[in-house]
């Protein structure tokens, strides 16, 4: 549905560490890198395949710090339940935040089966799957 999300960080090691981490369950692996002269590694972006660069993690190269907005987050498609399950489990192993245990959520509607993490950085992070498997 999206065509690429940014998320910016503070420690793109730390990030891209919780983020291999995360997104394995998913399907999604680092795909691409943007290396800039004299500043170096700024950003890196998963996706299915190297033609799918959708979901990047970068530091800011303005002097100024990135920090995670309030209102945001991001939800990412799983295949199943066990795959949101995975990327629960995952994501916590690897530093983030529990902000939503995996499980059902009716009151979004009958079959929405979520998980909730804050990334290192604060960001909102979701997997989630819409019908029963």
């Amino acid at each position: 549905m999206f065509d690429h999300i940014s998320l910016g960080t503070n420690d793109l090691a730390r990030a891209k560490s919780f983020y291999d981490a995360a997104l394995a369950p998913l399907k999604l692996s680092q795909v691409y890198e943007v290396t800039l002269p004299d500043v170096g590694l700024v950003a890196i972006a998963y996706g299915p395949s190297m033609d799918k660069p959708q979901f990047w993690i970068q530091r800011a190269v303005d002097g100024q710090p990135s920090s995670a907005g309030n209102g945001a987050h991001v939800a990412l498609a799983a295949a199943n339940r066990a795959a949101v399950d995975a990327f629960f489990e995952a994501a916590v192993a690897a530093g983030g935040t529990d902000d939503g245990a995996a499980g059902p959520r009716p009151h979004y509607h009958e079959h929405y089966y979520g998980a909730f993490v804050r990334d290192p950085d604060g960001n909102k992070i979701e997997a989630c799957r819409h019908t029963p498997d």
